[in-house]
């Protein structure tokens, strides 16, 4: 019993009235985009893994055989003892990946945002900071850390980006725009060729999380960062999505990542990522640029599913990528159809406040390039039937 424990069940009980209180539910992720909970299958529509490699032979086999190579832990952080050879090396992948200079691994995308953002406005005394109105919660941490003011345009509103740019950021000794390519919650993407001019024109610098992206769009799944090469200054991104493993890199010039490896406190006092982890990236890495049909798929997948929320009259956004949101409105109605159908065998999550705006309650719909064309129908079907 701690002394804390009186206040903290009151704290608990205020979010239980309010309909918010979650719980952690053992889960097993399949072959198939199938998942085990509660020893039942359920079609699986709300894990990131979104081009299967999570149960993928390769990456299982070399994390197993880098750990009994290398061990089961790395011993320190990576200014102590902790950079290997292996580090270093899958360091080197990831930046020729990304077609950037150098890149840096963190321990997880949440990590890298709130650790690099703020040391990034550290050396910039009075630096502008324009971000989108839903980017990730890390990056807005990262910026709350640094005690910073953002100039936060509307979502994807790039004409309000370069309006601001020019009332707000004028004057200030750098500026620096920070967005997603691709946002977690609505599925679409950034005009990142526009983008990049508007930061050109204002003289801004331009970092870009690619959580969502990388492994899965832009060139042999570079992300959209790779539609334009050398023009976005910092690309962020995640092993534990589309790549099926765990952790994060940011990527950049060289200048940029020397500066983060004595600036980054989120990287030099974190112990660095063992053996096991690295062998499932560099595993990865060996598959995704060969994985266009599996691209294709999974964007087919998207546009099918668009295409029967439509006709059920659901709202997807603007979503355009193997993201889809289902939007129902009231936290109580998504629940409700959350938990229905997980009944009759469909893993759906619900997302509501304060992950999305009030009244914005919505299925987010996860796709993976293991799910086939009947899985989507039969979605549908259930949705249609259980709403």
């Amino acid at each position: 019993m701690s002394r804390l424990d009186s206040h903290l069940e009151a704290a608990l009980e205020r979010v239980t009235r309010a309909g918010r209180r979650r719980e952690l539910r053992a889960t097993a992720l399949l072959p198939q985009g199938r998942v085990e909970r509660a020893g039942r299958t359920l079609i699986d529509f709300s894990s990131n893994d979104y081009l299967g490699l999570a149960r993928h032979p390769l990456l299982v086999e070399r994390s197993a055989e880098w750990a009994a190579r290398d061990g089961a832990g790395s011993g320190a952080s990576r200014l102590v003892t902790g950079t290997s050879a292996a580090h270093l090396a899958l360091e080197a992948r990831i930046a020729a990946f990304k077609h950037c200079e150098a890149a840096l691994i963190f321990a997880s995308g949440w990590q890298a945002n709130a650790a690099v953002i703020p040391a990034l406005l550290a050396a910039i005394p009075g630096i502008a900071v324009f971000t989108d109105r839903l980017i990730h919660a890390s990056m807005h941490a990262g910026i709350a850390m640094a005690g910073a003011r953002q100039h936060r345009f509307h979502h994807n509103d790039l004409d309000h980006l370069e309006t601001l740019l020019a009332e707000k950021g004028a004057d200030a000794p750098a500026r620096l725009i920070l967005t997603e390519s691709v946002f977690s919650m609505d599925g679409d993407r950034v005009d990142i060729a526009r983008l990049t001019e508007i930061a050109e024109r204002h003289d801004a610098a331009l970092f870009v999380d690619e959580a969502h992206a990388t492994g899965v769009l832009g060139p042999e799944g570079r992300g959209l960062s790779a539609l334009v090469p050398g023009k976005v200054d910092l690309v962020m991104g995640t092993f534990s999505k589309a790549l099926g493993g765990f952790g994060a890199y940011v990527a950049g010039s060289r200048v940029l990542i020397d500066y983060l490896v004595n600036a980054a406190s989120g990287f030099i006092f974190t112990t660095a990522p063992p053996p096991a982890v690295l062998g499932a990236v560099d595993a990865a890495l060996d598959l995704i640029p060969g994985m266009d049909a599996e691209r294709a798929h999974l964007a087919a997948l998207g546009e099918r599913l668009r295409g029967g929320l439509t006709r059920l009259g659901l709202d997807h956004g603007a979503s355009s990528t193997q993201i889809v949101p289902a939007v129902i409105g009231a936290e109580e109605d998504a629940m409700a159809l959350s938990a229905r159908l997980e009944d009759a065998g469909f893993l759906a999550s619900a997302i509501r406040p304060p992950t999305v705006p009030p009244g914005t309650s919505r299925l987010r719909i996860a796709l993976r390039a293991t799910h086939e064309e009947g899985d989507i129908d039969a979605l549908l079907a259930a949705i249609e039937s259980l709403r």
